[in-house]
């Protein structure tokens, strides 16, 4: 999945880059509680969620920051019901929002649709709050990717994603991130996401281009570990 990385970031800054991420569908309210608690503890970036869980209760004096995924994780959902989920999330206090675009249509050439479909759901994100999409590369061919990246710079994404994590084709390369990010340019960022279980994942997932990383994992990957991370819940 990874090449061996070149870069050394401390466990403190490869945590300002990580979502962390709980969206099993058994996740309660009181998982949720405990993401908060350990996120604000380990110093991620934000906590990443399923819609159903909102609102949420940030303590006072913490600058975390909540994401909500949208049409997860197939994609197949019609563009405005994305919207009014995208909608109803930034209302209930989501900072941001990563949708799942219809991987269908890009498997058939329609980017004129896939870019529709983005930007139907951005005019529901407005700036500053964020837009990622995720492409599910594993499932793409490299022009593909490009293609719907393309799509998604054009549609006014602030972020690419790899996957989902539940998808059978797996989860983020290091090959895919670099593609990703070298087709965004400075247009857009780019999330791995998907079996980022490593510190060396993490790092060489920055180094081909991420600033941002999908972890369910998170305290296992920061102290080095990898007994404790789980699978297919990303």
């Amino acid at each position: 999945m990874t090449s061996t990385p070149t870069i050394t970031l401390s466990a403190e800054i490869v945590a300002q880059h990580i979502d962390h991420t709980l969206l099993k569908p058994e996740a309660t309210a009181a998982d949720v509680t405990a993401l908060i608690i350990e996120a604000i503890e380990l110093g991620t970036y934000s906590i990443c969620v399923s819609p159903s869980m909102l609102p949420l209760t940030i303590p006072a004096g913490s600058d975390l920051k909540v994401a909500v995924v949208c049409g997860f994780p197939s994609g197949k959902h019609h563009s405005a019901i994305k919207a009014a989920e995208a909608a109803l999330s930034i209302e209930q206090g989501a900072d941001e929002v990563d949708m799942v675009i219809d991987i269908g249509a890009v498997k058939a050439g329609r980017f004129t649709d896939v870019q529709a479909d983005i930007a139907t759901v951005r005019a529901s994100v407005p700036a500053p709050k964020v837009l990622k999409v995720i492409i599910e590369s594993a499932a793409l061919t490299d022009a593909e990717i490009v293609g719907v990246c393309q799509a998604s710079v054009a549609a006014g994404a602030d972020f690419v994603k790899t996957s989902t994590g539940f998808h059978p084709a797996g989860g983020a390369t290091v090959h895919a991130v670099r593609l990703m990010k070298q087709t965004v340019g400075d247009r857009a960022e780019v999330k791995a996401s998907g079996g980022v279980r490593t510190f060396d994942d993490a790092l060489a997932m920055i180094e081909a281009g991420a600033t941002r990383l999908g972890v369910s994992g998170s305290a296992a990957l920061l102290s080095g570990s990898t007994s404790a991370v789980p699978t297919g819940t990303y």
